[in-house]
């Protein structure tokens, strides 16, 4: 089966994901600030952000104010612990077993196998199925932060694309992130200022998302103070091709999501040559020439993507 024709199957309204921000899910007065932040994607985290004795206290707080936050247009998703921590089915169990409201995002580390997939496939069949209330699947976002994660990370996505097509499915593969700290500690490689070490997982990450047509979510830039290396650091990111990028201060936000966000002169320029190009068709051509360049499919597909993207950011 071929992936536009699974994508067929459950396509759905397009969810911006430009910055994905963080915060412990064991604080609840970072949690409703969360809210207000107007960030595309909201992560409360049970993991990495969240003390391990604290771990419980973050599963209550987070199904609780689930039901009570108005989000104003931010995706609000929740990150559980690996699958390999053995803490990953009691999140679930207690977040969307027991909150009154379901996230809309799920967001799941460290994913190195398809068996992982399965897993998190037949977990949500076991504890969604108990609820009384029929819910819309879950967006499903994997993180991509271990050799051997990179090492499948193409038949991961493959087997994410064939469960998302099922009836019994309850969740849509929707995304990877790459976690950068990680992938580093795995290898033994050091962190530099230049992620020269990270080259090549990046660049893999974006290439396999875009094969399956899921959001690419690039590296945290832990540096607070220096915002224009953060700058930088985006703009390299949306020009590789991710589409987003994950934050963990609140004055990273704004600077993000603007780097992911096409200029207004750029999106009118797509919009006329994408005019042109349809113009150009109706007279038997394919290829043509357009303010001096050479335009073809992959020119407009380019065009193409700016568009829809500027459209899904205005909703």
């Amino acid at each position: 089966m071929s992936v536009t024709h699974l994508h067929g199957l459950f396509s759905r309204r397009f969810i911006p994901r430009r910055a994905a921000m963080y915060a412990p899910g064991s604080e609840e007065k970072k949690l409703r600030k969360l809210a207000t932040l107007g960030v595309d994607a909201a992560i409360m985290d049970c993991e990495d952000g969240v003390a391990v004795n604290k771990k419980e206290e973050a599963r209550t707080i987070i199904s609780s104010i689930l039901g009570e936050l108005n989000w104003n247009g931010t995706d609000p998703g929740v990150r559980i612990n690996s699958i390999g921590s053995g803490l990953a089915r009691k999140d679930m169990e207690e977040i969307l077993g027991g909150a009154e409201i379901l996230p809309s995002s799920l967001y799941v580390p460290k994913v190195e196998n398809t068996d992982n997939l399965d897993w998190i496939h037949h977990e949500l069949i076991r504890i969604l199925e108990q609820r009384n209330t029929k819910s819309e699947k879950l967006n499903l976002i994997i993180y991509a932060e271990t050799a051997l994660g990179l090492t499948n990370l193409a038949s991961i996505a493959y087997r994410g694309i064939e469960l998302s097509s099922r009836t019994d499915c309850h969740f849509i593969l929707d995304g990877i992130v790459f976690g950068a700290d990680d992938y580093c500690a795995d290898i033994g490689a050091q962190r530099t200022e230049s992620s020269d070490e990270v080259l090549w997982a990046r660049q893999q990450v974006v290439a396999i998302s875009k094969a399956y047509r899921l959001h690419a979510i690039d590296m945290v830039n832990i540096n607070l103070m220096n915002l224009s290396h953060l700058e930088s650091e985006s703009l390299q990111g949306a020009q590789w091709g991710f589409t987003g990028k994950q934050v963990i201060h609140p004055s990273q936000v704004p600077v993000v999501q603007q780097c992911f966000t096409p200029p207004n002169k750029d999106i009118a320029e797509a919009q006329e040559l994408i005019h042109s190009f349809h113009a150009h068709q109706t007279t038997g051509l394919g290829a043509f020439s357009y303010k001096g360049k050479m335009i073809d499919m992959p020119t407009l597909r380019i065009a193409q993507n700016m568009v829809d993207l500027s459209e899904a950011i205005r909703r």
